[in-house]
């Protein structure tokens, strides 16, 4: 599988909203959960978790309420808990650094191939929507499964496409709260996606064995 085309690349610039908290330890090395929120023009604010090593935390200390900026890419992983979501979209910091009077920050570039068939439909109001997954693949054999989405004009052509298509895009990470209906009752979730402001087809390089 060829890895070396594919993108992932983010940066926020926002406020911790929290102290860091341990999330996990992966190759003898423990990683944290931050919240950090990052404001959009239109003053609406997504709040998006970052993943930063106790050793990016020994070398940048990090409390809530510091502004930061992150450069890192976005990960995803299958939540088997049973509580929550099931797909977890969090940003992999690869540098963090304080932010200080910069203003908030919130963009990504990815490209990659689409692993699911598109889904175009329209809102109560009539306006057209599309999502997509995504896969990105990383350089050590896994993938992050992505979800995407798009509106308006970018809709209708994100509806053509099919699975297999590579494109590459730019765009947010967003969260959006929810309401699932569940056997206990009610619960309010948080989704993440990347909200697509420009897209553009990719043509696959060949497979090993193809040329």
């Amino acid at each position: 599988m060829r890895t070396d085309w594919n993108e992932n690349r983010a940066r926020l610039v926002g406020q911790a909203m929290g102290e860091p908290e341990y999330s996990h330890t992966n190759h003898g090395e423990d990683f944290f959960r931050l919240p950090l929120r990052s404001h959009r023009l239109s003053g609406a604010a997504d709040q998006v978790n970052v993943l930063l090593s106790r050793t990016q935390l020994g070398a940048q200390s990090v409390h809530a309420g510091d502004r930061l900026a992150v450069e890192g890419e976005v990960r995803s992983f299958n939540n088997r808990t049973g509580v929550g979501s099931r797909l977890v979209i969090t940003l992999f910091a690869r540098q963090v650094t304080p932010a200080g009077q910069e203003a908030d920050d919130n963009r990504l570039t990815l490209a990659g191939v689409l692993c699911k068939a598109p889904n175009y439909r329209q809102t109560p109001l009539g306006r057209e929507i599309c999502d997509l997954m995504l896969a990105v693949n990383r350089r050590y054999g896994r993938a992050d499964y992505l979800p995407c989405i798009a509106w308006g004009a970018l809709a209708q052509r994100s509806a053509r496409l099919g699975v297999g298509d590579g494109i590459r895009l730019e765009g947010r990470l967003q969260s959006r709260a929810y309401t699932k209906v569940t056997e206990a009752g009610q619960v309010r979730r948080v989704a993440f996606e990347v909200s697509i402001m420009t897209m553009e087809l990719v043509e696959l390089p060949p497979e090993d064995g193809e040329r």
